[in-house]
């Protein structure tokens, strides 16, 4: 089976980004609307990765990663968060999540981050394969200024 490919994403991708991106979310409804505000900004920043993994029949993206890098105090530098990483569900075990967070590990080494943390509650044992230690546990308090509508 041939390497998936993994590479930036393009405004062009909206209409495959989109559903991968609705059915990431368990805690909240992403909106179109919003999706569509928010893709070119995260195209725009140099501290953010929004990356594509493609199959080898075609362009068109199968899974995709956003990740930022911002300084810190504790690491003495820069550290990678993952935000998001999704995978069509009907492509799975193929390598393109591997593949996704590769690509993310290359890129944040090349802006000097320390290291690459990420939160999951239901993909714990793919981290781990891949190397990654459960450190912490994940907090988070919805405001009501917080954009999305939260899911019942």
């Amino acid at each position: 089976m041939p390497s998936p490919t993994v590479r930036p994403a393009r405004a062009a991708d909206a209409e495959a980004l989109w559903p991968l991106a609705r059915d990431f979310a368990t805690s909240f409804r992403p909106r179109r609307d919003a999706f569509d505000d928010t893709l070119p900004a995260l195209l725009a920043r140099d501290d953010t990765l929004l990356a594509v993994v493609t199959g080898p029949a075609s362009d068109a993206p199968l899974g995709y990663l956003l990740a930022s890098v911002h300084p810190t105090f504790l690491a003495n530098g820069p550290v990678c968060w993952v935000e998001e990483v999704m995978v069509d569900p009907t492509h799975r075990g193929r390598g393109l999540g591997a593949a996704l967070m590769a690509h993310a590990e290359r890129w944040a080494t090349a802006r000097g981050a320390a290291y690459v943390s990420l939160a999951s509650r239901r993909a714990g044992g793919f981290y781990e394969t891949l190397g990654y230690d459960a450190s912490a546990t994940f907090y988070r308090r919805t405001l009501p200024s917080g954009g999305g509508s939260v899911a019942p």
